[in-house]
């Protein structure tokens, strides 16, 4: 089974190491960069025999020159610069080049040398446990052991109170998954608020994970979770319905693989596929940082994730296949930003969104 790691770093990678013990025939490593040469050299001492091919901003204009000629600004258009989203650029790589599985690493999370294998399993396996949540939310840290009684939760999941309602009823049935989001040991994925109110102004609290309680935690149907990119895997075959979106921008970041993945789950529910949550466990070693840096990207997000997920929830797709599903919620979406945004300012920024997203479909399909 191919397998593409793909990181988005400015950083050394020593975290990848362990990845020498997979089969390096199945396995590829993207490294979306900068185009630091010194720092590229150290990359090469870390990574050593592990196949890794590096993708600055040199590297990605000339990728969209080839495929797309005089066109290629527009498409290119749909990386951002600077930021964790750039990880969909590896996104289209993996897709072009076929590989089976996908697997997204923070350069902060530390993994262990049976990571891929646990991903794999998380994705093939049958086995399983189904949870639905009444308030339509489910918090994925309930799936971990914590260092103390505290409930809290991850970064991306709404504030209403119908939303962290915990009332969920389980299911004993497992099956196949078209993406897996592996948790966290030490620090979780949490937003500025929450490390606020948990005295973390260094970007950090004293709540750190310590076990996967449940295993593997199938999502069922018409429940939402945030999706955490940080040590996720997924198949290809969802890449056209799986844009992270276009941040660093008007003000606002930290929300592309967070509504990324209530796109896609709305989209798999519809298809009638599974996504979980659960094992293999990062170790995720948190870099000290001004957390009121992280609150003022925060914030304009914030206020339209109360309000996006509800609107993806309210959408009825027709569609069979993830490109044109992704394409029907667009157009969707485009249509009923301004009944339930009224900030112009959110309303420009989600409409900048949904042109992304069309974009994003038809790279695909001139891929294919």
């Amino acid at each position: 089974m191919l397998s593409y790691v793909i990181t988005a770093s400015i950083n050394e990678l020593g975290n990848l190491k362990p990845l020498s013990s997979v089969d390096q025939e199945d396995l590829k490593v993207l490294i979306i960069d900068e185009g630091d040469a010194r720092l590229r050299a150290k990359n090469d001492e870390h990574l050593g025999d592990i196949p890794h091919e590096y993708f600055g901003p040199k590297e990605r204009r000339e990728w969209f020159k080839i495929r797309f000629g005089s066109a290629y600004k527009r498409y290119a258009g749909v990386i951002p610069e600077r930021c964790h989203a750039e990880t969909s650029f590896g996104f289209l790589v993996a897709y072009e080049e076929n590989a089976d599985l996908v697997l997204e690493l923070d350069d902060d999370v530390h993994i262990s040398r049976d990571l891929v294998e646990k991903h794999a399993k998380g994705l093939s396996g049958e086995e399983g446990i189904t949870v639905h949540a009444e308030g339509k939310w489910y918090n994925t840290i309930e799936n971990l052991v914590l260092n103390d009684n505290s409930t809290i939760y991850p970064r991306g999941h709404p504030y209403s109170c119908e939303t962290r309602q915990r009332d969920y009823s389980w299911m004993e049935t497992g099956g196949k998954c078209v993406l897996n989001m592996g948790l966290w040991l030490q620090q979780p994925d949490l937003d500025a608020p929450t490390l606020l109110y948990h005295s973390g102004l260094d970007g950090r609290c004293n709540i750190i994970g310590k076990a996967c309680k449940r295993g593997k935690v199938i999502v069922g149907r018409g429940t939402y979770f945030a999706v955490c990119s940080m040590n996720t895997s997924f198949r290809t075959q969802v890449v056209p319905a799986f844009y992270q979106l276009y941040m660093n921008t008007q003000g606002i970041d930290r929300f592309d693989d967070i509504w990324s993945g209530i796109f896609l789950k709305r989209i798999t529910d519809h298809l009638g596929e599974k996504i979980c949550i659960g094992e293999p466990l990062g170790s995720h070693l948190k870099r000290s940082r001004s957390v009121f840096n992280d609150l003022r990207k925060e914030l304009g997000g914030l206020i339209i994730n109360e309000i996006l997920w509800r609107i993806v929830d309210e959408a009825e797709l027709s569609s069979k296949s993830f490109s044109d599903c992704y394409l029907e919620l667009s157009e969707y979406l485009s249509e009923n930003l301004n009944r339930q945004i009224k900030e112009p300012a959110y309303v420009k920024f989600m409409r900048l969104q949904t042109q992304k997203m069309r974009t994003w479909v038809k790279a695909i399909d001139r891929l294919s």
